[in-house]
């Protein structure tokens, strides 16, 4: 009997191999198009929306959608950044990319006719802890005219400070002042410049991921009042794209170079989603030549702080960064409270 069965064919037992592995392979396919679906679409963004994100003019949808760590408090930025982390190593941050939007095309007859004189931005010295009159009247007009701008916060009753800081090239203080935000558990926003993320991506990649914004501050700090509404798209998505392909990030915020619009750069702007940031507490900072000492800082910032204030600082200050732990801590012994951008409504 046992030899008989030894004599017997091995092919009889083909159909049953071939069974088990058919049902291996399917199991593996469907397990590879479960991980694959995952991998494609960003942190919080549902099949439904994948499909919206190349449509040209959805910026602003996607803002709304897109998980954007930049509104996480700096205290929970460390969770925040484990959790929206999907694919190591795939961006300086290790977030998985954001698609890439193609640039918005305007229709000629869709496009207002307004004003393309330069306006130079101004804000006036703030004292005695209120604004400047400028600084008031120059919201007064972004709001009467329906822009989404925002150089003072007339709207809260709190005393609301909102910290940023322009960035076009590194000066090597920057990661003492990131040291300082995150002691203090401070948020801060960050208007860089293409070259500076491009140039120093790990400062960048930390920004995002200890919970503070990288607005956007354009590619390479032009004019915008000197520009065609083409260019202007281009300065602002292309920095935006970048920030998408290379860090898996994106924030509705923009910040025109050197303060200088026009109404119609401003409502471009604001067609592609974005709030335009301004300030009503800032001093002459930016020239690395003529810095005056941490306690020069200290003394001018502190003196025209006001509740609503929007700051705005130069990041290649070696006197704001030796300032910025006092000027922080003075800030809250007098009953100020530091917000981010985000909460701004």
């Amino acid at each position: 009997m046992d030899t008989e069965k030894r004599k017997r064919s091995p092919w009889i037992y083909l159909p049953g191999v071939l069974l088990v592995a058919a049902a291996s392979c399917a199991a593996l396919v469907v397990f590879a198009l479960h991980n694959a679906e995952k991998a494609v679409l960003p942190e919080g963004i549902t099949s439904a929306q994948q499909e919206s994100l190349t449509q040209p003019g959805e910026t602003e949808r996607v803002n709304s959608v897109v998980r954007d760590t930049s509104s996480v408090p700096a205290e929970t930025s460390s969770s925040a950044a484990t959790a929206a982390q999907t694919t190591a190593g795939a961006t300086h941050t290790g977030f998985t990319p954001l698609p890439e939007l193609p640039l918005m095309e305007e229709k000629p007859d869709k496009i207002p006719n307004l004003p393309t004189k330069r306006i130079d931005y101004s804000y006036g010295v703030a004292s005695g802890g209120k604004p400047h009159q400028i600084s008031v009247d120059a919201q007064k007009f972004f709001d009467g005219r329906g822009y989404k701008a925002l150089a003072l916060d007339t709207k809260s009753e709190d005393k609301r400070l909102y910290l940023t800081f322009d960035i076009g090239y590194e000066n090597g203080v920057t990661a003492g002042i990131l040291d300082t935000l995150k002691a203090k558990k401070v948020p801060a926003a960050f208007f860089a410049t293409l070259h500076h993320i491009k140039t120093n991506p790990e400062l960048a990649a930390r920004m995002i991921t200890e919970g503070h914004i990288i607005g956007n501050h354009s590619v390479s700090h032009p004019d915008f009042s000197k520009l065609s509404r083409e260019e202007m798209i281009q300065e602002i998505q292309g920095f935006d794209n970048y920030l998408r392909a290379n860090f898996g990030y994106t924030a509705p915020y923009f910040r025109f170079p050197e303060g200088a619009y026009s109404e119609n750069a401003l409502h471009l702007a604001q067609a592609l989603g974005y709030t335009s940031v301004f300030w009503s507490v800032s001093w002459a900072d930016w020239d690395t030549s003529k810095q005056q000492g941490s306690q020069f800082a200290f003394d001018t910032v502190t003196s025209r702080l006001h509740p609503g204030a929007v700051i705005m600082l130069h990041a290649v200050s070696k006197d704001n960064a030796g300032a910025m732990g006092d000027i922080i801590d003075w800030a809250r012994e007098q009953g100020y409270e530091f917000r981010a951008l985000s909460d701004y409504r």
